[in-house]
């Protein structure tokens, strides 16, 4: 099976893995290496990022005193950085994870 799913393009497979959820991007790139090369591309997780994640980001970056936190090698990172660290929302008032702000 590896073999026909080698045959599409990585880029029809990030597509596609793009349409699912975090989970299951995570979950689908142990299928195989182009699943997995697919799944850990930019194009996919810039589909999960919120459509504001740049003024999310400076945001965070004018509250932070230490703007280095704020580089991110891939989408991937910076995905889970938004979930996992607090940045301030709702106009500077409160302070929340990205899952806050999507959950809500």
């Amino acid at each position: 099976m590896e073999a026909e799913m080698g045959l599409l393009p990585e880029g029809c497979i990030a597509n596609v893995i793009s349409l699912t959820t975090p989970r299951d991007a995570c979950r689908l790139s142990s299928v195989s290496t182009v699943f997995k090369s697919a799944a850990e591309s930019d194009a996919v997780w810039e589909r999960f990022l919120p459509p504001d994640y740049p003024t999310l980001l400076s945001d965070a970056a004018s509250s932070s005193s230490s703007s280095s936190s704020l580089h991110f090698s891939s989408k991937k990172e910076l995905y889970f950085s938004l979930c996992h660290n607090p940045i301030l929302i709702d106009e500077g008032k409160k302070v929340g994870t990205f899952l806050d702000i999507i959950i809500t």
